[in-house]
């Protein structure tokens, strides 16, 4: 059976609105999408660091009763597990501030049994910090060499643009790496400064990797595949809270994939008609994850989206 591997951070996330917190989640960009997966029957595990401390014991209880293995957690004693808080705007999208413990340590982990077409999501910061990059890049190698998908998703913070030009390099490798590049247009923004999907593809992205999914909110997807461009609307809806909804719409390409049994043999030649069904799962994930203050689809939507397949 083919599984989903993440490598990312870990977080509580304490979501606000206004200045009152008004609920407090466990999260992080790969770790949302790889519940969301859990509770849609797509098993797999989860590379990241936790505290050891009651919210540490949380993390890993709750990836386990979400079908995720943590195992390959990091846990280190003595420290505080991340902390995010996220700040809802009057559009409900979140501003985000980090307090992190154990910044200067490194992950340490074995390697997960990665098989031929399994599929690893990597991104965020996590993918390009310079003290963790050596074993990211190490495991990135690992799970290609053995026959897997590799998803990447840009994730890049306005918190980090005075930096950005320290990083380009190793953005661009891990462009190179992956099957599938995803990003939105807040996160080129701030990397290159350009809103325009169609030039960052071919400017920015197109020279690395041949698949690129441009997610612009509101204002919906675009994808590229070499000479293949497709667009699609987003839902309309009155968001609960756009915490997750990047990481649900990566969350629903990986199920696409899945449930599609594309491997990565198809990657190479997806058609628009496959495409189509891909970015469709997306979408449905992404939407259902603004309409909740959690940072994933629920077990009952999960259920029933399972059942109207």
């Amino acid at each position: 059976m083919r599984r989903v591997y993440g490598i990312g951070e870990t977080v509580c996330d304490i979501i606000f609105r206004g200045d009152q917190p008004v609920a407090a989640v466990p999260g992080g960009s790969v770790f949302n999408g790889l519940i969301t997966l859990g509770r849609l029957g797509i098993h797999g595990g989860f590379i990241s660091e936790i505290g050891g401390d009651r919210m540490g014991d949380y993390v890993s209880r709750f990836l386990q009763e979400n079908g995720i293995s943590p195992d390959y957690l990091s846990r280190y004693d003595g420290t505080k597990t991340a902390i995010s808080l996220a700040y809802l705007d009057e559009n409900n999208d979140a501003q985000y501030s980090f307090y992190k413990d154990y910044i200067n340590v490194r992950i340490d982990f074995e390697m997960p049994p990665v098989q031929e077409n399994d599929i690893v999501m990597f991104g965020s910061f996590y993918a390009i910090n310079p003290v963790l990059r050596p074993k990211v890049m190490e495991f990135l190698k690992y799970a290609k060499a053995h026959g897997a998908i590799l998803y990447y998703d840009l994730n890049f913070r306005q918190n980090h643009a005075a930096e950005k030009e320290k990083f380009m390099e190793t953005i661009h490798e891990n462009f190179r790496m992956a099957d599938i590049v995803r990003g939105s247009i807040d996160d080129f923004r701030v990397l290159y400064g350009m809103t325009d999907p169609k030039a960052i593809y071919n400017e920015k992205v197109k020279e690395f990797c041949r698949r690129f999914i441009c997610t612009c909110g509101a204002n919906g997807v675009c994808l590229f595949d070499g000479d293949m461009e497709r667009c699609y609307q987003s839902e309309r809806i009155t968001p609960v809270s756009t915490v997750g909804a990047g990481d649900n719409f990566n969350a629903g390409i990986v199920f696409g994939l899945m449930k599609y049994e594309l491997t990565g043999k198809d990657i190479s030649s997806l058609t628009s008609v496959q495409w189509d069904s891909l970015v469709r799962c997306g979408i449905d994930l992404g939407t259902e994850a603004c309409r909740n203050i959690a940072n994933y689809v629920s077990p009952e939507f999960a259920e029933k989206y399972l059942s109207a397949e």
